[in-house]
């Protein structure tokens, strides 16, 4: 860059009126808190499949889900044993998480802010 000349602009480009891309909040995971062999679980897993497909068909944001066996963690062993399965979206948990409609709601409570668009 050369020495200025009167009448020009130093400094980075006006970007008033320009477009910036739309910052979106990452979604937080959908972690299912479960153990092997638990008949209850194998139902939230469907119920969870059942939630997340309508949410795809109907455009909506989709988290991604993270199981945690509880058999392998004594600390969420003893926390979730007589609990699970639990279902944790963000900070809003959900136990003995085996009805769609209580699933879809989580979901919708969470997300739908989520999916919001930000106030200009």
């Amino acid at each position: 860059m050369g020495p200025s000349r009167p009448g020009t602009r130093q400094g980075p480009p006006n970007v008033a009126g320009s477009t910036m891309p739309a910052v979106s909040t990452p979604l937080p995971e959908l972690i299912l808190y479960a153990r092997p062999g638990c008949h209850l679980c194998d139902e939230a897993r469907g119920a969870i499949e059942l939630v997340l497909a309508d949410r795809r068909r109907r455009g909506l944001s989709v988290p991604t889900v993270v199981e945690r066996d509880i058999e392998a963690d004594p600390e969420l062993h003893r926390r979730f044993l007589e609990r699970i399965p639990v279902v944790e979206l963000g900070t809003a948990r959900l136990e003995l998480a085996t009805s769609v409609a209580r699933l879809r709601r989580l979901l919708a409570d969470v997300l739908d802010d989520v999916d919001a668009p930000a106030p200009v």
